[in-house]
């Protein structure tokens, strides 16, 4: 009991810890607020949202962030603490070099902002409710270790604050159904992709009797193929923001100038990437040959090869997402301020410094307090990664969402992620296990359905025999043999049902974590907007 007390206290204050940590930070945020914009109307209104904005980026931290450093941890390329390090200092480092300017307020119009007209009352209720509802949503999935998408979060509290503001025909129909078609595209390409590669790493290099020799010759090939898909991904995505300065420098320094552009195109990006990717098969291809006279011609060594790509594909994936996502999440906040600054509604708003950096913070300050919960889930609770498969699933974000916005698709950096770990884990299957396993699967499952059925039969017959008033010499004989029958019987059962969790198990992907995280995903956005309707009723009542 002394042991127990003390495990207990010992586990108490981990938790208190965290939770004052947090607490401090929204205390900070609401001090700030409240004290820059103190003497404007609805300050008090902008304070309380800038504490939903930062409760929105600590959520955000501890669950979307998994996605881009889990595979490695999972793959041991690098430690827990490693992970969060890495992620912090480059999901910062994006939001704030390269984060946008500008932000649309609806996150790609699915409501229409006409339809509020001049109440701007409403605007920022349905702001603050969207802001409120998508962290707890997020909060909740954490708590039941579901990687969820933070953009479809986003999207459910503001479809769900704009309805109860202004009614059903404020949405845009047509591009909720194009989100609601990512729960789908995301997943199947991004598993297409990272098995595809998985498939080709195993064929050109762990199938080879000679795994070295192979291995010079196709890990400068993948590694660069890595470069060309996250330059381009970067300069796409993570660049917008400095692009025309970037021009202007190039201008200055060299004896020919550029057309100055709002920002990259895809061909432009292309090329950068494939400079970036001739370079780095450059310097692969003279450090590989050193590297492999000290390694053994297996599979661990290969492996060992794939370490480094991994860890520079998870600060890459994690730059790219807070230049990207970290302003799409604190939409809704930059809203309200502007709302609250101007007295208007606005379709676009400029992001201060001071909500970028509740948004970078905060993300970072979520991850390190909670993130591990959700980096085990992505990296070890789905299936056994090692540096290949995780390479082969950061190679799938990354070409995934460069080819879904060129096509216009709509995509989920969280479902290509969790899709690609699929995408992996399903190959395996395929290849190493066969299709022995489903089989004995199939054959447990159908004598615990005979066992069961038999038991039923034999629990009926003693009941009719048990409710005579009068019994025979043989139905008291027949008890005996039926109790004796219903204890042989519950003990096949027993085993059937060990047979059947010891098969499963052997399964690669775990089919339990696939339903759960599945079905977070399928209510993330009516269950968001649910909770932001009821929010923006709360606070339209106690505002009235």
């Amino acid at each position: 009991m002394n042991q127990l007390e003390k495990q207990a206290l010992k586990t108490s204050y981990g938790e208190f810890v965290r939770i004052g940590l947090a607490l401090i930070f929204l205390a900070a945020v609401l001090i700030y607020s409240f004290s820059t914009s103190h003497g404007i109307e609805n300050s008090l209104f902008l304070a309380v949202a800038a504490v939903f904005g930062a409760y929105m980026a600590m959520n955000i931290g501890a669950n979307d962030v998994a996605n881009n450093v889990g595979p490695a941890v999972g793959a041991k390329a690098l430690t827990m603490g490693g992970a969060i390090l890495i992620a912090i200092i480059f999901e910062a480092a994006g939001a704030f070099i390269a984060g946008g300017e500008v932000v649309s307020t609806i996150k790609k119009g699915i409501i229409d902002i006409d339809a509020f007209g001049t109440d701007t009352d409403s605007f920022l209720w349905a702001m603050m409710a969207a802001l409120l509802a998508a962290a707890l949503w997020l909060n909740l999935a954490t708590m039941a270790k579901a990687p969820v998408s933070t953009t479809h979060s986003i999207v459910g509290g503001v479809m769900g604050g704009g309805i109860a503001a202004a009614g059903f025909d404020i949405v845009n129909w047509g591009t909720m159904a194009k989100i609601a078609s990512s729960w789908i595209i995301s997943p199947l390409i991004g598993g297409v992709i990272a098995a595809a590669f998985l498939l080709s790493i195993k064929k050109t290099i762990v199938y080879k009797e000679d795994k070295m020799k192979a291995s010079s010759k196709w890990v400068p090939i993948y590694v660069a193929l890595m470069a060309w898909a996250f330059s381009t991904y970067l300069v796409l995505k993570g660049l917008k923001k400095i692009w025309p300065q970037l021009q202007a420098g190039f201008n200055d320094i060299m004896f020919f100038s550029v057309e100055i552009t709002k920002k990259p195109s895809f061909v432009t990006a292309l090329i950068i990437g494939a400079i970036i990717a001739i370079i780095v098969y450059l310097w692969m291809k003279t450090r590989i040959n050193t590297r492999l006279l000290k390694l053994k011609n297996n599979r661990r060594s290969v492996n060992k090869l794939f370490t480094i790509p991994l860890i520079f594909a998870a600060a890459l994936l994690s730059f790219a997402h807070g230049a990207n996502d970290v302003a799409n999440a604190i939409g809704p906040l930059a809203a309200i301020n502007d709302a609250v600054m101007t007295g208007g509604i606005s379709a676009k708003a400029g992001i201060p410094i001071w909500v970028m950096a509740v948004g970078a913070v905060g993300i970072a300050l979520g991850l390190a307090l909670y993130g591990p919960r959700l980096i085990r889930t992505v990296g070890s609770e789905i299936t056994e990664l090692d540096q290949m498969r995780a390479f082969s699933v950061a190679m799938a974000a990354s070409i995934t969402v460069i080819i879904a916005s060129q096509l216009g698709l709509p995509v989920s950096s969280t479902h290509i992620a969790i899709g690609g770990i699929f995408g992996v884990g399903f190959l395996r299957e395929w290849l190493e296990v066969t299709k022995s396993i489903e089989k004995e699967i199939k054959l447990d499952k159908k004598e615990i359905k005979s066992d069961k059925k038999t038991l039923t039969s034999l629990n009926v017959e003693l009941k009719k025999i048990n409710k005579k008033s009068k019994k025979a010499e043989q139905d008291y004989q027949r008890i005996t043999d039926l109790y004796r029958l219903i204890d042989k019987e519950e003990d096949e059962l027993k085993k059937a049902v060990k047979e059947l969790k010891k098969d499963q198990k052997t399964l690669y992907v775990k089919r339990d974590a696939i339903k759960k995280i599945v079905t977070a995903w399928v209510i993330t956005v009516p269950a968001a907007a649910v909770m932001a309707a009821g929010i923006f009723y709360m606070i339209k009542g106690i505002m009235s």
